[in-house]
């Protein structure tokens, strides 16, 4: 029996290392009111992204009638809709991409090293707890921050890496790469360089 409660602790460990290398984002608060008999009733709304800066990355929406508690409800719905993203080099996006959402749309552009995370407001904060370094957003169309993250997480969504276009096609990854501009094909970087 005590075994069996040290294997428990073991598996709570892990889970708590896990969620410890999390970083949490607050995008955005709205306090939304309802009106009933006695006048106004208000609440509030939180928006929050979740990422592991590895390639995982989540968002969240938590309603309740205190702020912590909406932050509190965001932050577990993040947590459970976690999708991993392939990264070049681990710094960022293999390819160009687009994502949409009503009437928010965006573009997230690979860049060179040393470019940083040119993106704002909502999409910045996608992509820094994304873990990407280098990237260009630009975000044309409504500014409301739920569209945009989910226009993001769309555009992201459609980012494959060499590999997974190498298993589609049944080719070698050194195929479907070819010879790039900043030498990234070479033999000891195919093999870093397709993770995911």
């Amino acid at each position: 029996m005590a075994r069996r409660d040290d294997n428990r602790g073991g598996r709570n460990n892990r889970e708590d290392e896990r969620d410890s290398d999390i970083v949490e984002k607050l995008v955005h608060i709205n306090r939304v009111a309802a009106t009933v008999k006695g006048g106004r009733r208000f609440s509030f709304a939180a928006l929050m992204i979740v990422g592991d800066q590895k390639g995982r990355v989540g968002f969240g929406h938590g309603k309740a009638r205190e702020v912590p508690e909406a932050i509190r409800k965001a932050t577990e719905e993040a947590k459970k809709t976690m999708i991993r993203v392939p990264l070049r080099e681990s710094r960022t996006l293999h390819h160009d991409g687009n994502g949409r959402w009503g009437a928010g749309k965006v573009m997230v552009r690979s860049a060179p090293p040393g470019t940083g995370v040119i993106a704002g407001g909502p999409m910045r904060a996608v992509l820094e707890t994304l873990g990407v370094q280098d990237v260009v957003g630009k975000s044309v169309g409504s500014s409301n921050p739920y569209n945009m993250v989910r226009a993001t997480f769309e555009a992201l969504k459609a980012q494959s890496s060499p590999r997974q276009v190498a298993s589609k096609r049944g080719k070698k990854v050194s195929d479907v790469i070819g010879r790039r501009a900043d030498g990234a094909s070479t033999p000891a970087a195919d093999t870093a360089d397709v993770e995911g």
